[in-house]
């Protein structure tokens, strides 16, 4: 049985991270700024109560009658105690014979075109760590990015408004750097297990730090370039972020309105049409969450029983890293032009290309997991390099003139050509015609 390793940093970044955000608050009212208290513990506090209530959901505790169970995780003690309980399944597995196992059945990755599907015995309490592992990690990217990447991005705007870095708030912004890399990549574990569910994935420790460099670029110059741009133009802040996360979530909306596809009802059986609106919001919501910081592995299909679209599309990644490369450069060119004297010692045009150097390591990374580091890209359709070679040919087509324009201006020029011929020979019958002229005037 797998060690549950990763319900063991979840809580570990969720316990440090909201620690450290109850000091560095108690360390804002202590100096007298209540406003960067408040929007600290905001940050800090609402995601814990969504964390509460998305354990809560996948474990369905509502409907199993756990009132001890539901007091914890109203004090804000819900993750503790699933851990506790993940670690006593994990230690008392395997001494009591189970009554009662299920069988499921994998297909193993392909070799030499050839596919084998084994069959494999799960017990009560393998299933247990397993449903355990799958909330966690679903926990993680919830407190990742709508709770770790408000706070990461507001403590270093504070930095660059006080110009002043802290023992406390340097300490702190590297704990929600590290939970928003490891939600993003639960994220892209997630995704693949979800698509690839009938597969046998072993995730290898290359994936996982091709991964971990991807978004730790992505996310560290993304939060960065925010911050700058806010900096000095506070007004367009908040249309710059309202522009950016209200088009990813009504985006899977306006997918789904185009299908003209019934309501989906079979999320929960408990839920009524408002409950499922409701989880369906809270979904979209953590979508447009994830968008505005990097790129969601997962991608929303309202429309699709398991919620999830399962197809490769690497027109729709490509667009994503061309658009946001454009506009981090547009928002780094309006900070370069409005900056203000707090930047007087900071090598301006450096920093700008530390950024987009920055954001192109991060897709160089993503290059390279999903060319050579994927678990499954044998099951691709196409790699990724003929991918993004299409996608440079579509948009080649695209910014290319059409024919009738191109017969069009070669007519142009060659009546054109022609004129300036027929000119230039008159001009030289005249000067031809001018020495007889001349002459004759002479004699």
């Amino acid at each position: 049985m797998k060690f549950p390793g990763s319900v063991l940093v979840s809580l570990i970044l969720f316990v440090a991270e909201t620690a450290a955000a109850l000091c560095l608050s108690g360390a804002y009212r202590a100096a007298g700024d209540r406003m960067w208290q408040w929007l600290t513990l905001l940050f800090a506090l609402l995601p814990c109560a969504l964390v509460q209530l998305s354990l809560v959901f996948i474990h369905r505790d509502v409907s199993r009658d756990r009132p001890l169970v539901l007091l914890l995780h109203l004090l804000q003690l819900g993750p503790l105690v699933r851990c506790v309980e993940v670690f006593y399944i994990y230690f008392h597995a395997g001494r009591v014979e189970e009554p009662y196992v299920s069988i499921t059945k994998k297909r193993q990755m392909p070799k030499d075109g050839y596919s084998e599907e084994i069959e494999k015995e799960v017990g009560q309490a393998e299933g247990k760590l397993c449903t355990h592992r799958s909330a966690f990690s679903r926990a993680s990217v919830i407190q990742a990015f709508l709770g770790s990447a408000p706070q990461l991005t507001l403590q270093l705007y504070i930095c660059v408004l006080q110009q002043e870095i802290t023992a406390a708030r340097s300490v702190f912004m590297v704990l929600s750097l590290l939970s928003i890399v490891y939600g993003a990549l639960r994220c892209n574990i997630l995704a693949i297990k979800i698509k690839y569910d009938d597969y046998d994935v072993s995730v290898k420790p290359a994936a996982y730090l091709c991964i971990f460099m991807w978004r730790s670029f992505e996310i560290a110059t993304r939060v960065t370039v925010l911050v700058l741009f806010s900096s000095v133009l506070q007004i367009w802040t908040l249309p710059v972020v309202l522009v950016n996360f209200f088009g990813f979530f009504f985006y899977p909306w306006i997918l789904f309105w185009q299908s003209k596809s019934p309501f989906p009802e079979n999320i929960e059986k408990a839920l009524s049409r408002v409950g499922t609106t409701i989880v369906l919001c809270l979904l979209t919501f953590l979508y447009a969450g994830i968008n505005m910081f990097c790129w969601s592995a997962v991608q929303v299909k309202l429309n699709d029983p398991d919620l999830i679209n399962k197809s490769q599309n690497w027109y729709r990644l490509t667009v994503y890293y061309m658009l946001r490369f454009i506009e981090n450069a547009f928002l780094l060119l309006m900070w370069y032009i409005y900056k203000t004297d707090i930047y007087l010692y900071v090598c301006a045009p450096l920093l700008v290309l530390q950024l987009l150097i920055g954001y192109c390591m991060a897709v160089l990374f993503m290059l390279v997991f999903y060319q050579f580091c994927h678990p499954c890209k044998k099951l691709f359709s196409s790699s990724i390099s003929e991918g993004l070679l299409s996608c440079f040919k579509f948009l080649c087509f695209i910014c290319k003139p059409p024919k009738s324009t191109i017969l069009t201006d070669k007519a142009e020029v060659k009546s054109e050509n022609t004129d300036e011929a027929w000119s230039s020979s008159k001009t030289i019958d005249s000067q031809k015609g001018n020495p007889h002229q001349s002459v004759s005037s002479n004699a």
